[in-house]
């Protein structure tokens, strides 16, 4: 579709002159002689650029400038001036104008002004069509979860956030989270629209980690042709995310202490000291206070992280949001893959929830994509999931059962359970015995879990599951 451009000059030659050659390159074109002509066109028209001439018989160009531009804020205008002097060209570009061109102009640089106009329109609307992407994609709604633990770490995000938290320190096994973590930290803060650069201290040898970091001066090493913006350059006014910093050399240790502290550094081969403003997140899956004690990690520089601290928590100690989390990534692989996945079956996730998750949410994830691409129905079944899982679920069953056998529950007198000659529904039984055992326990829910073999969470989900409201029992 070709774009559409105003003309708004009274004088006709100058009109006419216009539209002819930006018809030539393929722009449709307007021409308009009064300001109340060019208020009409402008809304009829709705034009992408507009060549107005700062002054008519019956209007202000600045005054229409203003009108245009709070009707369409992503107008682009170009400003006419027989009058190419600075202080008329400086208050259209106070006012709202992309650029302005003086009479008498030259018809081939009136062309590539338009041109280079709407090309940089189209590269901010892409930079800011990528920068919602990246914004959605790190919200912290996409920590998933409405578990007491993950109702604080979203407490901490936000807190992180808004104080502008210059250090901060995220823990948690490898999986759950912490990169995500990160990226909402800084997406929820001043810092938004300067960079965010991750670098993982565990991937890059010892000799190069400080290049990446610092960079280098030309001549500071035999390869180094010209100088080099290092990752605290580059991220000047955003975050630094040093992820497995557990991994880091002690003498880089030191290093990013001292630029915690005085808020410089220097780089490779160089004398000057380069200011410094940047927030430094750090994220480790070890246990840094227990390398502090072993002499792996320096204290000093631990205590001085430690001051905003984000412990996240492994998926086997918040269950209860396996669901929710279950149902998002089914949601967002159907986007990405095309698929039309409405949920998973009742069993399937009994399944998931009777596992441990040591790879945490990241497994999770993975399990649920590899179910979506065998799944040939409209709900996930526990065929599709690796041996690991439905293995684990069902040893934990078995465990269950036999436990249950031999305490001597539910027997007849020669220790056999007693299947009704009519059968029974599995879902009843297991109903029965949860009410039975909350009853027990008046609404206590460890104690009822203990009583069935089960976990405190997988007691809440079957709860869910049928309904069940806790105020029934309590006193």
């Amino acid at each position: 579709m070709s774009k559409r451009v105003l003309i708004v000059d009274d004088e006709y030659l100058v009109s006419w002159s216009l539209e002819r050659a930006l018809s030539e390159v393929g722009y449709s074109v307007e021409v308009a002689a009064t300001g109340e002509e060019a208020r009409h066109k402008f809304e009829v028209f709705s034009p992408h650029v507009v060549l107005l001439d700062v002054r008519l018989p019956d209007a202000s160009g600045l005054n229409l400038l203003q009108e245009f531009k709070a009707q369409d804020k992503d107008v682009i205008i170009i400003m006419i001036t027989a009058y190419a002097d600075v202080d008329s060209a400086v208050q259209t570009l106070r006012d709202g104008a992309e650029d302005y061109v003086g009479k008498p102009f030259d018809l081939e640089n009136i062309k590539h002004t338009v041109g280079r106009a709407l090309e940089q329109k189209y590269l901010k609307q892409q930079v800011d069509f990528f920068h919602r992407e990246i914004r959605r994609k790190y919200t912290y709604d996409n920590l998933i979860g409405n578990s007491m633990a993950m109702i604080q770490v979203f407490k901490m995000i936000k807190v992180c956030g808004e104080t502008d938290a210059k250090t901060v320190l995220i823990l948690g096994e490898s999986g759950t989270g912490k990169e995500l973590t990160a990226n909402s930290i800084h997406f929820h803060s001043a810092r938004s629209e300067s960079p965010f650069i991750e670098i993982n201290c565990a991937a890059i040898p010892e000799n190069l980690l400080e290049n990446e970091l610092f960079g280098h001066e030309r001549g500071a090493y035999t390869d180094a042709v010209s100088r080099y913006r290092g990752i605290f350059e580059s991220a000047e006014g955003g975050t630094v995310f040093l992820d497995e910093i557990g991994d880091m050399p002690l003498a880089m240790q030191a290093k990013i202490l001292k630029v915690i502290d005085n808020k410089k550094f220097r780089r490779l081969g160089g004398r000057q000291e380069i200011e410094s403003d940047v927030r430094i997140i750090a994220a480790s899956n070890q246990d840094l206070l227990g390398l502090v004690g072993e002499k792996k990690f320096r204290g000093d520089l631990f205590f001085r992280l430690n001051v905003m601290n984000i412990p996240l928590p492994p998926l086997r100690e918040r269950k209860e949001d396996i669901p929710a989390l279950v149902n998002y990534f089914i949601e967002r692989l159907n986007q990405e893959y095309g698929s039309a996945i409405e949920g998973i079956s009742h069993e399937a996730l009994d399944c998931l929830m009777n596992y441990d998750w040591p790879g945490n949410v990241r497994e999770l994830r993975n399990a649920v994509e590899r179910a979506m691409m065998l799944e040939r129905g409209k709900l996930l079944s526990t065929e599709n999931f690796n041996q690991d899982i439905t293995g684990f679920a069902q040893k934990r069953d078995d465990a269950g059962s036999a436990d249950e056998f031999h305490q001597g529950v539910t027997k007849s007198n020669n220790g056999k359970i007693i299947l009704p000659p009519g059968g029974i529904a599995l879902e009843e039984v297991e109903r029965q015995l949860i009410r039975q055992a909350l009853e027990r326990y008046r609404g206590n829910q460890t104690r009822a879990a203990k009583c069935l073999r089960m976990t405190r969470d997988t007691l809440r989900y079957r709860m869910k599951k049928y309904d069940f409201q806790l105020q029934e029992w309590k006193m």
